[in-house]
């Protein structure tokens, strides 16, 4: 189990927070509006209404004990590079920010945040990707030019074994998980694994070589 503490409980934060509440993490919820922080009190560990512009109110919320912090605000620019610089002066190991745009993402790498991300944008790349090819059932952004492709087997790979492809050296791709029939989801299935028509992949590699599987026929 790990600790966080997510601040600004909008949609984003409230999401993440309950997440990471439900996958059996720590988590402290803050925000400046009440109403939102009773809200979510039932949905973590703890929720506390303060202002974390204020160091004090950081230190009193014991946040220095945090594994990691999520700044989950972008809409107020000032104050998102405010509360980063507190939770560094704090010494909290790990701080991932929510950025509105470029500028406001290279301020927030340079005062330390560990990472920064762009939810709407990251969200509509993915939709983007998967609707440039109507073979692509769903499509998760890692970094940028690298992801996971869900598509259906390839026909030229159908009754054949992972093992017997070669998959990962011979495509640069390494298939994560499979699904047949509608079941739940198989991770890292082995090499004995053999591929029937309907499967559906999940394949772990760059653009390109998650390309060259949709090339196939």
């Amino acid at each position: 189990m790990e600790s966080f503490v997510v601040i600004g409980l909008g949609r984003f934060g409230s999401a993440v927070a309950e997440k990471l509440c439900q996958s059996g993490h720590q988590v402290l919820a803050v925000d400046t509006d009440e109403k939102v922080v009773q809200q979510m009190a039932d949905r973590v560990t703890q929720a506390v209404a303060g202002d974390c512009q204020d160091l004090d109110v950081l230190r009193a919320l014991g946040v220095k004990n945090m594994g990691c912090a999520v700044v989950a605000f972008s809409n107020d620019i000032g104050r998102s590079i405010l509360v980063t610089l507190n939770l560094k002066e704090l010494g909290v190991p790990r701080i991932i920010c929510k950025a509105r745009t470029a500028t406001h993402e290279e301020l927030l790498r340079r005062i330390g945040a560990d990472q920064v991300v762009f939810p709407e944008r990251e969200s509509g790349w993915n939709l983007a990707q998967a609707l440039s090819n109507r073979e692509i059932l769903n499509y998760i952004t890692l970094t940028e030019g690298y992801g996971i492709v869900k598509l259906e087997v390839p026909l030229a790979w159908v009754g054949k074994t992972i093992g017997e492809l070669d998959i990962r050296r011979h495509y640069q791709v390494n298939v994560i998980a499979t699904q047949r029939n509608g079941e739940n989801i198989q991770p890292n299935p082995d090499k004995n694994y053999c591929f029937q028509e309907g499967d559906l992949i999940y394949s772990l590699g760059s653009t390109e070589t998650n390309d060259r599987i949709l090339d196939l026929e």
